[in-house]
């Protein structure tokens, strides 16, 4: 790698005080973030502010701390409209995570405008947050579940989803990046065939806006969504982004306070997008902390970001493939900087705990992704995912920590 871009990361490296501490005596190497990523100061440090001498509860009073945290709230709102190019701000939705943004739009949505007879496709690599909800959906409408197959390399068989659209097709739900695999689905291509099939598409995010550039002008989705404890900021808070227009139309997923016009006991109205799906008191510090995390990413610009894992993600791939006995799932021809892989009959559990008694985090399991590994007819994979703050010393690490778990097992 250039070297440049190494003295780069060892000064990012300095922003995330998690990463200079020892794990089991050992400098920590961590290795999950597909599942949660780090926090850099100055997301630590805005929420501490906020918390220590800002904080009020927002929209509902007319003194200054109160109108001063609502402003804060609804700049971390632009923010978020200008990140994903949408086109105004009642178009994003503060919810808790992704799978809320996807409850809401399976109930809200879906529990309104389906009818029985109706089909919804989803992807063979989708996490069950995409999957669940609508299938719920499904047995509580009669509607019936697609599901689009995917290649030994993990990637979407798009012969096959042209073959599934058809007149009852109303949704199509798929991820954009997934997490399991890393598998980089052509979302522009999948829903354009979607449209021109009369569905509306939800695209799930949740892998993809930490990574990789996410224009909504130019996918043109109806909904997308993401999870800010992904994108180096806190848990508790996410975004649904949906066309204004489905919005408006939809019914509201949550009742009570704030997303309310009028209320008398024979009757409610509801209040327009964005507060009309955002009821009771909002996440507040969490959404004030999802600010810095979008400005740290738009500082180091997500274009040097994608860049420079992938070549942490080609530098993985050669060296874990080195390793005796180590086969990666999936391997798609477009992919995030996500290895899932095997070794033998080790059980993934014992790779994840060996490699952590070495300082290394990793994650084991099906990753709530059941379905894919049905694909590949094994119950769980060893998964290194990397961000910008990972290193190639690191990968050095891995492969010797996987070198060691051999030995025990040898």
């Amino acid at each position: 790698m250039d070297r440049q871009k190494i003295l780069e990361v060892e000064r990012i490296r300095k922003d995330f005080p998690i990463l200079g501490q020892t794990m089991n005596g050992r400098p920590l190497v961590y290795l999950d973030n597909a599942a949660t990523t780090q926090k850099p100061v100055s997301v630590i440090r805005r929420m501490h502010d906020f918390y220590e001498t800002e904080y009020a509860t927002v929209h509902r009073a007319v003194y200054t701390l109160s109108q001063n945290a609502t402003r804060e709230c609804d700049l971390v709102r632009e923010k978020c409209r200008k990140y994903l190019n949408a086109k105004n701000n009642s178009e994003i939705i503060f919810v808790r995570g992704a799978t809320e943004a996807m409850n809401l739009v399976a109930f809200g949505y879906g529990r309104k405008f389906l009818k029985a007879g109706d089909e919804i496709i989803v992807s063979n690599l989708e996490h069950h947050a995409n999957i669940v909800p609508w299938q719920q959906l499904c047995l509580e409408k009669n509607l019936t579940l697609r599901v689009i197959p995917i290649n030994d390399q993990g990637e979407l068989l798009m012969d096959e989803y042209k073959k599934l659209l058809n007149c009852k097709t109303k949704v199509v739900a798929v991820t954009h990046v997934s997490n399991a695999l890393g598998t980089i689905n052509p979302v522009r291509e999948i829903t354009r065939l979607a449209h021109d099939a009369g569905a509306v598409v939800l695209i799930d995010g949740a892998q993809a806006v930490p990574h990789l550039k996410v224009d909504l002008q130019e996918i043109d989705c109806d909904f997308y969504c993401f999870s800010g404890h992904k994108v180096y900021g806190p848990t508790g808070v996410g975004v649904l982004y949906g066309k204004l227009r489905h919005l408006e139309a939809m019914d509201p997923y949550q009742f009570g306070g704030e997303m309310i016009e009028m209320v008398t006991y024979e009757k409610t109205t509801f209040t327009r997008p964005p507060l009309k799906f955002e009821a009771g008191t909002p996440p507040i510090a969490p959404i004030v902390g999802l600010g810095p995390a979008l400005d740290y990413v738009g500082r180091l610009g997500i274009d040097r970001i994608e860049a420079y894992e992938h070549e942490l993600l080609i530098a993985a791939t050669r060296r874990l493939s080195e390793v005796p006995g180590l086969k990666i799932i999936g391997q798609a021809r477009e992919k995030g900087a996500i290895i899932s892989f095997t070794i033998g009959d080790i059980h993934p559990h014992d790779i994840g705990t060996i490699l952590d008694q070495e300082g290394i985090a990793i994650r084991t399991g099906h990753h709530c992704a059941q379905p894919v590994m049905r694909r590949f007819n094994i119950p769980a994979t060893a998964r290194a995912s990397f961000s910008f703050y990972n290193t190639q010393d690191e990968i050095d690490r891995l492969v010797k920590g996987l070198e060691k778990v051999q030995e025990i097992f040898r």
